[in-house]
């Protein structure tokens, strides 16, 4: 079934391909706006087509159903449900800083944000729905198709709806952590902080895999979760069995709110996680050769987790640029 569904996924992709191509910089559809209220009006389009339920097939779910604002844009379950009580494969990522990712999905396969909004709304365990029906549905809303033909001069259509969400998805934008803040010379570490900041960067490999300003190299790896993986990984979108298990590194952003962790969710606490990292991770053939077996006291394990609670940005948390307009 999940073979057949990305095998369609792809067809779909394809035949939007002389539109969706069009856009290889994650701001050339940003740049190309005529006027700042152009682009005001294309992200309040995107804002609202993200919290509406009406994009899926029984209306019943949204974009933030599952990438809940007060969360960081994630949610709190293993594996979130689609409609009608349906569970997709993996767990629910946070849109921190999306304009930053290079890649897209767990599987890194997907170039762009303007066609990763596909998959959930065509996934049958998902919104299960269509960009076709999508368009058929808004034809008669006027709020929609005036601003669709103020700022894109068309109709509300395929072109239109993933441009608008991506240009909303993008303004999700966490730069105000006490992380920031130090760096910024505003705050200080305390000393457990400083110590867990010299554990990350210098003393352990994290920084390495969790890299640049948004702790991601956004690279699909493997970190030895386990021997024998239910999910392929990035094999199911190349069939390449090197990339078996592969899964894209996540941002480290917002992350003391973003349990559970890893693909599946099966995570749920940094205590768990620090310590499936110090044994190096379970065997596996494509498993990183970045990962070595480490040992911390338990003082230094809650060092570390003190300087991951740096990266939460409460005031992105509460931003009312990025909730929704019904509010």
């Amino acid at each position: 079934m999940t073979r057949f569904f990305l095998f369609g996924f792809l067809v779909l992709i394809t035949l939007f391909s002389f539109q969706l191509n069009k856009d290889n910089s994650r701001f050339s559809e940003l740049k190309k706006m005529s006027s700042k209220d152009s682009l005001n009006l294309q992200i309040r389009l995107g804002r609202m087509l993200f919290y509406d339920k009406t994009l899926s097939r029984d209306s019943t779910i949204s974009c933030s159903t599952c990438h809940i604002q007060s969360l960081a844009f994630a949610d709190t379950l293993p594996i979130s449900f689609g409609i009608k009580g349906r569970k997709p494969n993996r767990n629910t990522p946070t849109l921190t800083n999306i304009v930053s990712n290079t890649s897209f999905m767990f599987d890194g396969f997907l170039e762009t944000l303007e066609k990763q909004i596909i998959v959930p709304l065509e996934e049958h365990n998902e919104m299960d729905f269509s960009l076709l029906e999508v368009t058929k549905r808004f034809s008669k809303n006027k709020k929609y198709q005036k601003i669709a033909f103020k700022v894109f001069k068309r109709k509300l259509d395929p072109y239109v709806i993933t441009r608008s969400i991506a240009a909303f998805e993008r303004t999700i934008i966490s730069n105000s952590s006490k992380y920031d803040l130090v760096l910024n010379g505003k705050q200080f570490f305390s000393p457990d902080e400083k110590e867990g900041s010299e554990l990350f960067f210098n003393k352990l490999n994290c920084a390495k895999c969790h890299s640049g300003s948004n702790f991601s190299n956004y690279l699909p790896m493997n970190n030895g979760l386990e021997e024998n993986y239910l999910d392929e990984g990035r094999m199911r979108a190349t069939q390449k069995e090197s990339d078996r298990a592969l899964f894209k590194v996540p941002t480290l952003r917002n992350i003391s709110i973003t349990k559970p962790y890893m693909h599946d969710g099966s995570m749920t606490s940094l205590l768990a996680v620090i310590r499936h990292y110090e044994t190096g991770g379970k065997k596996h053939a494509n498993k990183s050769e970045l990962l070595q077996a480490f040992q911390l006291t338990e003082n230094q394990e809650q060092q570390l987790i003190a300087f991951l609670f740096t990266l939460t940005d409460q005031s992105f948390l509460k931003d009312k640029a990025l909730s929704d307009l019904k509010r």
